[in-house]
């Protein structure tokens, strides 16, 4: 439960919420594609996020704070976003001016897959507290790790001098045992490189082949973690309604036959609820002709769903603020923001008749995905 309480994937903890932690908070995330301001300069939004962290510090009193958690490269949540320079550093400056540890969670992103053994490397910001897993054992075997600093080892070392901790599975040999052989075949062969060099290619041949498509909003992503994000208007980067399920209509699509892809959809890109998007995270062996198949086979998905998106007369229409009509009424047959997450068709036809059309307001103002205060 505290783990579920410092993440912020909105549709994993709504259901429950009554029993999580109280003492964690969160604040805005490093988001270029959703949070920079109009006319607002990289390093003026770097710095209006840290001292979005500095002031809830003392809204919570930084003498009760003892960490600060993010993700290098944000996962599932928001889709595969990649920090803008300087930002982790700026997170690292106000929590070690408050004397507040500093964690990366890099479970997804780290250990090769964003292109450097730990994704931070790429920033060039250490952290005192690393978390690793998946690719630690490649799924071979269940394990995962906590990296930690010298600073850390010496806090301990003048205290107990140990670190007390225990669960059922660990130190498990098999698990051990596989992890070090993933890491040794990483290491021996060079993977790391390979996952560099295949993430520019990748990155190069997805906007190529996506840049100029009207209902993608954003291509993000780093090494072979990259993800696309879906949107009805790109000039608003208004949503599509959870209940066409765009990103789950793409993941079954791919899985059919003639189509043969595995793609991680995800919703929430917009504002913790709304947004579709889906990730791309190819194996570190991946060749050039590899890739080149990965995207052509996207690219038929993507085509097959939205042509089957036009002809059930879904896009017509499609505006910022969707769920909401101009003064704010709920829409026919009591639609809602939550309608279809977990569906696996697409939306009622009646209702996509009546809403087709409808202007709105503006997006829901929620939280996303965000770095975590605890």
């Amino acid at each position: 439960m505290g783990t579920l309480a410092v993440g912020d994937f909105k549709v994993r903890k709504a259901p429950y919420m009554a029993l999580l932690p109280d003492n964690v908070s969160h604040v805005l995330p490093c988001h270029t594609y959703r949070g920079l301001k109009k006319n607002e300069s990289h390093e003026a939004y770097v710095a209006r996020l840290a001292q979005n962290l500095e002031d809830e510090f003392h809204r919570v009193d930084p003498e009760t704070v003892c960490a600060f958690i993010v993700e290098p490269v944000v996962g599932t949540a928001l889709g595969c976003v990649p920090p803008l320079p300087g930002y982790l550093e700026a997170m690292r400056d106000v929590c070690d001016r408050h004397g507040v540890l500093f964690i990366y969670d890099e479970i997804m992103c780290g250990l090769g897959r964003s292109g450097t053994r730990h994704a931070w490397q790429a920033e060039g910001t250490p952290p005192d507290i690393e978390i690793v897993g998946k690719t630690l054992g490649s799924g071979y075997a269940p394990i995962s790790a906590i990296l930690i600093n010298e600073k850390v080892i010496e806090a301990l070392r003048r205290g107990s001098g140990c670190f007390t901790h225990g669960q059922t599975f660990q130190n498990l040999p098999v698990s051990c045992a596989a992890a070090l052989e993933v890491q040794r075949i990483i290491q021996e062969d060079d993977l790391v490189t390979n996952v560099a060099r295949m993430g520019a290619l990748l990155s190069s041949l997805l906007h190529t082949r996506f840049d100029s498509h009207p209902y993608v909003g954003d291509i993000r992503g780093r090494g072979l973690f990259w993800c696309i994000e879906f949107v009805a208007d790109r000039a608003s980067k208004a949503p599509f309604p959870a209940a066409f399920n765009l990103a789950k209509r793409m993941a079954n699509r791919g899985l059919e036959p003639g189509y043969d892809i595995s793609l991680f959809a995800a919703n929430g890109s917009a504002d913790g609820w709304l947004g579709d998007h889906f990730l791309l995270c190819p194996p570190y062996i991946v060749s050039e002709s590899d890739v080149e198949e990965i995207v052509k086979r996207v690219v038929k998905v993507v085509e097959s769903v939205f042509e089957d998106v036009r002809r059930e007369g879904f896009v017509k229409g499609m505006v910022n603020g969707l769920f909401e009509g101009e003064k704010g009424e709920a829409l026919p047959n009591g639609a809602g923001p939550n309608d279809g997450l977990t569906g696996g068709g697409g939306p009622d036809e009646k209702l996509m008749n009546e809403i087709d059309g409808i202007s709105g307001t503006g997006a829901i103002e929620r939280s996303q995905g965000a770095p975590t205060a605890a």
